[in-house]
């Protein structure tokens, strides 16, 4: 819950941060940018869409600089007349004092320094989503009722939150999947997000993958999908977890901040409550090629149902 005090509600509408950087290699190819809606909308239209009627006044897209106009062409300028539309950058050069990057790395540092791009775009509290997740419209009116309520003043503890879907609802009948496992506390504040590798359908429920076999696991476990609510006091702290991440690991040439271990951190030492809201709303993504008809599917059925409107945009 969120403290009560002194300080003024917010009263801005919130800003959505769309994580994309990770497209620059694969633009015009795969996954992010393939039409799978009835008139060629991608999976990122739908959630910006939800986040428009949800209320959200403005989209920051943190992207590649090496693809910034293939990118406003083909993605942007499909929203820029629709909702405030900003660009914030992914660059491996973009690191605090004395660090460098290492010669010969061309990794990205992760999704923790992608949020940390975003730092000059966003100024009022902020939703973070990954490019290629759909998330369903009931998560987007979660996150933007939870987010308006945040005192403008800010709190100690900061707060902050993170939308949990139900782990049996975000698995893909093609194959196997990570997962970000998620231990809540009885009061419904997140106490950390563990990373689970190889989960799968299976014939009784979800299982991941053991030493010796598959160990079944609830399939109502709550599940990190990267969709997270945040005030900018988050910078500050992301920054300061950076430096230690640098400090530790920034001479390899594949070591990634993570944005869920870098929040696990930021509980750890009490610097902010993570509200953990439920959804039993539909979490869709594009794993496996197969994945695509089953988006399709599933799409076609919202839209039935009046849920969507097709063409999306009209």
């Amino acid at each position: 819950m969120i403290p009560s005090g002194n300080n003024a509600i917010a009263s801005v509408a919130p800003t959505l941060v769309v994580l994309a950087a990770g497209m620059g290699s694969r633009f015009g190819s795969l996954k992010q940018v393939a039409g799978l809606g009835p008139a060629g909308e991608t999976v990122l239209e739908y959630s910006v869409y939800d986040a428009i009627r949800a209320g959200f006044s403005k989209v920051v897209f943190v992207i590649r600089k090496d693809f910034e106009t293939l990118f406003r062409e083909n993605v942007g300028a499909k929203f820029e007349k629709r909702i405030d539309t900003a660009y914030a950058f992914q660059d491996l050069t973009d690191l605090p004092e004395p660090f460098r990057t290492p010669a010969g790395r061309t990794k990205p540092w992760g999704t923790a320094h992608a949020v940390l791009a975003a730092r000059t775009q966003v100024k009022a509290p902020f939703a973070v989503i990954n490019a290629d997740d759909f998330y369903g419209a009931d998560s987007f009116v979660q996150l933007a009722h939870f987010l308006k309520a945040v005192p403008l003043g800010g709190t100690t503890p900061a707060e902050f939150c993170m939308v949990a879907y139900e782990l049996g609802r975000t698995l893909s009948v093609n194959g196997t999947v990570s997962r970000g496992i998620c231990r809540v506390g009885a009061d419904g504040t997140l106490l950390s997000i563990t990373e689970r590798e190889k989960i799968r359908a299976g014939a009784a429920g979800p299982e991941a993958q053991g030493e010796n076999r598959w160990e079944p696991l609830d399939p109502t476990t709550p599940v990190s999908m990267n969709m997270m609510g945040f005030t900018p006091a988050l910078f500050a702290m992301l920054a300061e977890r950076f430096r230690v991440f640098l400090a530790a690991r920034g001479t390899e040439m594949s070591s990634e901040c993570y944005l869920p271990e870098s929040i696990t951190h930021i509980i750890g030492k009490g610097l902010a409550n993570v509200r953990v809201l439920r959804t039993s709303g539909d979490w869709m993504g594009i794993t496996y090629a197969n994945d695509k008809a089953d988006f399709s599917q599933r799409i076609s059925e919202k839209i039935r149902l009046g849920e969507y409107p097709a063409p999306l945009w009209i």
